[in-house]
């Protein structure tokens, strides 16, 4: 593995569904749930929750780009989540569950954008994708509770009715990209 890393900032939808897929990733070596986009310092889940907080739940995913490509990260962010609808995924429903990719640079944001364009090409998804592509200004890390949720509380009913499908559906699709033993 090479010495640099990156970083991606993804929201689309609970930032538990996300973990839960992006932690399964060869190259992908650390992923954080948190909160961005926003104008509240430091919010808490709570606050996050209401909406009013402008911020987005999402994840950090630290990768290693001579495994995971950005581009390839953002190959499976298309696939794990709906992002056709505003500010709704499935039953969560409010701002703070937007579809959106915060990049870290300017190559992040050609990659997004080019991204987008090719998704939307590839009419994955027969309605328009609604994606927000903005520049990163500040990322909350989420409350301890919230670090490495599926796999602490495989048993939750939210996780074994809502996640468990989603990783099940992302091991199908992208087995060979996964890490030994997922």
């Amino acid at each position: 593995m090479s010495e640099q890393r990156e970083t991606a900032t993804l929201g689309g939808g609970c930032f538990w569904c996300l973990e839960a897929v992006f932690q399964g990733l060869k190259g992908v070596e650390r992923v954080v749930s948190g909160y961005a986009g926003g104008m509240t310092v430091r919010p808490t889940y709570e606050q996050v929750c209401t909406g009013v907080t402008g911020h987005a739940e999402v994840v950090q995913v630290t990768f290693d780009p001579e495994v995971i490509s950005y581009a390839e990260l953002l190959e499976v962010f298309w696939r794990i989540h709906d992002p056709t609808t505003p500010n709704r995924q499935g039953n969560d429903v409010g701002t703070q569950y937007r579809s959106v990719i915060f990049y870290h640079s300017r190559e992040q944001e050609e990659t997004a954008q080019q991204s987008l364009a090719a998704i939307a090409a590839s009419e994955l998804w027969p309605d328009p994708i609604v994606t927000e592509i903005a520049p990163l200004t500040e990322f909350y890390q989420a409350e301890r509770y919230h670090q490495d949720y599926y796999r602490s509380n495989p048993n939750q009913p939210y996780c074994s009715i809502i996640i468990d499908p989603k990783v099940v559906k992302f091991r199908k699709e992208f087995h060979e990209m996964l890490k030994e033993g997922e």
